[in-house]
């Protein structure tokens, strides 16, 4: 008996899923064929979403003589023919509730991935790991075909319905050619011509998966990614550490020659070089030396650390505008202006100061909140556009050689300091216990608050938790490194933490003291 082809359409909120869902049926209709679509409500991780749920009947009006299929409304778990889908974990999602089965759904899905709540919530790195989602799929489905969607709708500057509409186009799950899909895209607008181009492009992406088996097999992989080495990496670096450091570290020494320039670099060159011969006299090191690799990455995002110097650079960028234009699609012959706001304190102008200077100005900034007041700031807004806005975001760029001088750069370095003689001092024992004090870098980041609460959870680690004892083996130890320092990655306001340390034998953080502001209620009188 022929059965229709049933069809389950995933888009995010916004994504234009009603869209498709009334192509597929327009295209159906051109060929003749029977189709419905019903809309189903629902919730995704990030944003209100709805999928779509179609059937098309695979034999044609005329060819039905008369007579017309029933169709259903909702799909029914293991029964799917086609699982479509704009995101990699939501694809999963729908996988999980049963709907896809191994002997009869092609999954089509998008590879790149929109964060969730939870996901962007976690003090650390919270992402989910892309190869176990693409696992699940190639584990129920039939065939699959997964790609980048994100960078095909960029590519094409359109939305990812166009893309969708080509991949399933290509895939040859319907019994339409391609003439027919392209029908219900023509047109002569704009939009029109951009959502060709972004089913062509999908369509030669998944027609040539099809023909490749080679291929097809590469995109079940999760590819790892390939840094290549910058011509700006000094052969004389190189040659100091393991080519499979060359890469991170490459990154690395770029980012500390745009930061604060060559002998920047070169600075945290003679650092690593110092760790890595420590690490190499440890008992049980090994040639590719991991603390040292672990510590380049965070230990350059320390030492380039977010100040307003630093801002302005990247505001100014021209990078920045060509991103922005092609977000907005700036056409040729319109007007694009972009307002930067800044509210610098006296925190953030303490830093570029000297230490004397920075000390009596923070100062006075405590006197004025013990009274009552509120921290002082400067609300700025310039106009990135204009000859004078982006004249002052370059100019307080290249205040980047007095950085060195500010009272913020000589802290950062002294905790870097100790942070490395930290590492230096476990890799004496093990490098096992290295490893994990050199992953405390991760707790270094954000900015304000968040950064100075990092640090002080990384120091207390160091000076608590992370000296050697004859009570508890090292293999023990790098244990506890490693569980407490997830417990910080976990919540903002430290109570695991708190929880981790009392755990294991370590005190907690100190109680750090707040002032007692007493406000007047404004809805009293006032005496005349």
């Amino acid at each position: 008996m022929t059965q229709a082809v049933s069809i389950l359409l995933c888009a995010l909120g916004g994504e234009g899923g009603g869209v498709l869902a009334d192509w597929l049926v327009e295209v159906a209709h051109h060929a003749d064929h029977p189709a419905q679509a019903t809309s189903i409500p629902g919730v995704a991780q990030r944003t209100g979403a709805t999928t779509y749920y179609l059937e098309i009947f695979p034999v044609s009006n005329s060819q039905l003589n008369g007579q017309k299929p029933v169709l259903g409304l909702n799909p029914l778990p293991g029964r799917l023919d086609a699982l479509i889908s704009s995101e990699l974990l939501e694809t999963a999602r729908q996988v999980g509730h049963g709907l896809a089965s191994k002997d009869r759904t092609c999954v089509i899905s998008s590879s790149s991935r929109a964060l969730t709540t939870a996901e962007k919530m976690v003090m650390g790195d919270g992402r989910r790991e892309e190869a176990p989602l693409i696992d699940v799929i190639a584990a129920n489905s039939l065939r699959h075909h997964v790609i980048d969607m994100a960078a095909l709708c960029q590519q094409a500057g359109t939305m990812v319905s166009a893309v969708m509409l080509g991949a399933i186009a290509a895939s040859g799950l319907l019994p339409f050619d391609r003439r027919h899909y392209e029908a219900v895209l023509s047109g002569k607008s704009a939009a029109a011509k951009a959502s060709l181009q972004g089913f062509a492009l999908a369509f030669d992406r998944v027609s040539q998966q099809r023909e490749q088996a080679q291929y097809v097999e590469h995109v079940l992989k999760v590819p790892a990614q390939v840094l290549t080495e910058p011509a700006n990496l000094p052969a004389s670096v190189a040659q100091q550490f393991p080519a499979s450091m060359h890469s991170l570290l490459s990154l690395a020494y770029a980012r500390l020659v745009q930061y604060q320039g060559e002998s920047y670099a070169q600075f945290m060159v003679t650092r690593l070089a110092s760790l890595q011969a420590t690490e190499l006299s440890s008992p049980d090191c090994t040639p590719d030396c991991p603390v040292t690799y672990e510590t380049v990455r965070w230990l350059a995002l320390w030492m380039a650390f977010d100040d307003i110097i630093q801002v302005a650079y990247l505001k100014s960028r021209l990078t920045r505008w060509q991103r922005v234009s092609s977000e907005v699609k700036l056409k040729e012959g319109e007007l694009l202006k972009v307002y930067d706001h800044f509210k610098p304190g006296v925190p953030e102008l303490a830093a570029v100061l000297p230490k004397s200077w920075a000390e009596a100005l923070l100062r006075w900034d405590r006197a004025r909140i013990l009274k009552g007041k509120e921290a002082w700031a400067m609300p700025i807004k310039l106009a990135r556009h204009s000859v004078w806005g982006l004249l002052s975001l370059r100019f307080l760029a290249a205040m980047r050689v007095v950085r060195p001088f500010g009272s913020r750069f000589a802290n950062e370095q002294a905790l870097i300091e100790e942070w490395l003689e930290g590492i230096a001092s476990a890799c004496q024992h093990s490098t096992l216990l290295g490893l994990e004090v050199a992953k405390c870098g991760q707790l270094i980041k954000g900015y304000g608050s968040t950064n100075e609460r990092g640090k002080d959870n990384l120091l207390h680690i160091l000076r608590t938790v992370c000296q050697t004892t004859v009570h508890q083996s090292v293999q023990d130890q790098a244990a506890v490194v490693s569980q407490i320092r997830n417990a910080a990655l976990q919540d903002e306001k430290g109570q695991l933490f708190d929880k981790a340390l009392l755990q294991h034998g370590a005190p907690a953080r100190p109680v750090k003291e707040q002032p007692i502001l007493w406000m007047k209620n404004p809805r009293l009188k006032q005496p005349t």
